[in-house]
């Protein structure tokens, strides 16, 4: 069996359990509220969605597709929002084929903690680019990952792209 060790997401996990100032605190609706999409790493909104780069990406690009409306339910979601789901990770998939030519894709969300949510209470969908061979030694011997590519050129390219 093969295994997929990401132990910097510890750390980041970790971080959720922490005690709050506020707890209705929410990183992804704070992310689209601030309306400052260059600090924020938002690469597009649309009408019941925006697209944000990943900050503890699992490779170059990683994108998280997520709907304004907080809800950790997929079954909440309207058909309207779902829809806009697709639709944006479609098109980012595309734009990420014209700027990094990945091999392939993860694509998927983890609904709850137990199904390894790092943000459980906003539904969010994960597109990860992958490129064969993309997996390296440093996670394993110095808890550290590799992104080839600073995210804000990545930013800079997606949006031109768009």
């Amino acid at each position: 069996m093969n295994r997929l060790f990401s132990p910097w997401r510890s750390k980041y996990i970790e971080s959720f359990s922490e005690p709050k100032k506020n707890s209705d605190e929410c990183i992804l609706c704070e992310a689209y509220q601030a309306n400052n999409d260059d600090e924020r790493l938002i690469v597009t909104r649309g009408q019941h969605c925006f697209v944000i780069m990943n900050l503890y990406p699992y490779n170059s690009g990683h994108l998280m597709i997520v709907p304004y409306k907080h809800t950790s339910d997929f079954s909440e979601l309207s058909d309207e929002e779902s829809l806009e789901i697709m639709s944006l990770l479609k098109k980012m998939m595309n734009a990420l084929k014209q700027i990094s030519n990945p091999d392939g894709f993860n694509i998927g969300s983890n609904l709850g903690k137990v199904a390894g949510a790092g943000i459980d209470q906003h539904i969010h969908f994960h597109i990860v680019p992958r490129w064969n061979g993309d997996t390296n030694f440093m996670p394993v011997l110095a808890d550290t990952k590799l992104i080839s590519e600073d995210m804000r050129e990545t930013l800079r390219k997606l949006r031109n792209t768009l």
